[in-house]
C-alpha cells in the first residue's frame, strides 16, 4: 500500500503556456474493484477510465457540471462507463468484469484486447438544455491513447494522456494515476519542442510511483522545477444513489405498473450497478408508495 492520499493536482507550467492535471487514485480505483469484484484487466480499464474522468471533473467550470465517459468496443469487456463531477467524485462499471486475455507482446494486462475497437464518447452537462456530446474511434482500446486522440480531434487541444494500474500479486491495487497535459494556445515552438522531449521518455505513470514519487514530485518531474500546483482535490468513488432516489423512481413508472407489482406479492428489489447495492421494497411500502400517488 502507498504512503500516499489519492489527489488531483492542477497547475500551469512553461511559463503558463501548459496547463496540466495529474492524479493519484489508487484508493478509488481500489473500492472500485472491490465493488464490482472485477478480474485484472476489468480493473485496469475501469481504473484507468475513472482517472481519466477525476482528472476531466477537475476541468468543469462550474461546481454543477456533470461528465459521462462510454467507451464501446468490440472486445470482451463489452463497455465502459463513467461519471465524474467538479469535485473530482466518480463511479463506473464495465460490462464484463470477469474477462481474462494473455499478457500483450509486452508482457503487461491487455487492455487493448479487452476493450476492442468501437468509439469513446464523452458527454458534458453543464446545466444547458442538451449537453454536449463528443464521440471519436478508438485508436488503441488502451485508452490513455484514446483520449489524447480525442481531445485533439473533437475539442482541437493538443494533449497527452498518461493512465496506469498497477496491481500487485495478490491482484490487489498497488498503485494507480495519470496525467493530462495541454498545450495552450499562445504556446512557443520551443515550448511544443520541449514537451514533445519531455514526454517522449515516459512509459508508465505507475513506474514512478513504484520508485518512490509522490504526485508532487512527478508534476515536477515531468513538467520542471518551475510547474506551479494551483489546485489539489481528493477525488473519491462516491455514488449518489439512495433509498429515496429509488423511491422517487419507483414513482416515476406510474400507477398502473406499481398496482401490477402489488398484486404480484413479492418484494421488489432495485439493484445499483454503479455501487453493487440492492434496495428491498416490501408490498406495505409499495402500498405506502402508491398511495403518495393520491
Amino acid at each position: 500500500m502507498s504512503e500516499w492520499n489519492d489527489v488531483v493536482l492542477q497547475g500551469m507550467a512553461a511559463g503558463n503556456e501548459v496547463r496540466f492535471f495529474l492524479a493519484y487514485t489508487r484508493g478509488l480505483v481500489e473500492k472500485a474493484r472491490q465493488i464490482h469484484d472485477t478480474s485484472p484487466i476489468a480493473t485496469a480499464a475501469l481504473g484507468r477510465s475513472l482517472t481519466a474522468a477525476a482528472m476531466m471533473g477537475a476541468m468543469c467550470k462550474n461546481d454543477s457540471d456533470v461528465l459521462t465517459m462510454q467507451i464501446s468496443g468490440d472486445g470482451p469487456l463489452g463497455g465502459i462507463t463513467v461519471t465524474a463531477d467538479a469535485a473530482c467524485r466518480v463511479k463506473g462499471l464495465v460490462k464484463q468484469k470477469d474477462v481474462f486475455l494473455p499478457a500483450n507482446k509486452a508482457g503487461h494486462l491487455n487492455v487493448g484486447g479487452a476493450v476492442g475497437r468501437g468509439v469513446l464518447r464523452l458527454i458534458r452537462d453543464v446545466g444547458l438544455k442538451e449537453p454536449y456530446v463528443g464521440q471519436t474511434e478508438l485508436v488503441s482500446g488502451e485508452i490513455a491513447e484514446d483520449l489524447t486522440y480525442y481531445f485533439a480531434v473533437s475539442d482541437q487541444i493538443p494533449t497527452s494522456v498518461g493512465l496506469g494500474v498497477l496491481l500487485n500479486k495478490e491482484n490487489y491495487v498497488e498503485h494507480a494515476g495519470g496525467f493530462i497535459i495541454q498545450l495552450l494556445p499562445f504556446a512557443k515552438e520551443q515550448t511544443i519542442r520541449w514537451l514533445e522531449e519531455v514526454l517522449a521518455g515516459v512509459h508508465s505513470v505507475t513506474e514512478y510511483f513504484a520508485d518512490g514519487y509522490s504526485p508532487e514530485d512527478l508534476v515536477h518531474v515531468l513538467l520542471g522545477a518551475d510547474a506551479s500546483i494551483e489546485k489539489t482535490t481528493v477525488p473519491e468513488y462516491y455514488c449518489n444513489c439512495s433509498r429515496s432516489r429509488v423511491e422517487k423512481a419507483l414513482i416515476s413508472i406510474g400507477k398502473a405498473e406499481m398496482e401490477s407489482m402489488i398484486r404480484d406479492g413479492e418484494p421488489v428489489t432495485m439493484h445499483c450497478d454503479f455501487c453493487n447495492t440492492d434496495y428491498t421494497f416490501e408490498i406495505d411500502e409499495l402500498k405506502s408508495l402508491l398511495a403518495s400517488l393520491g
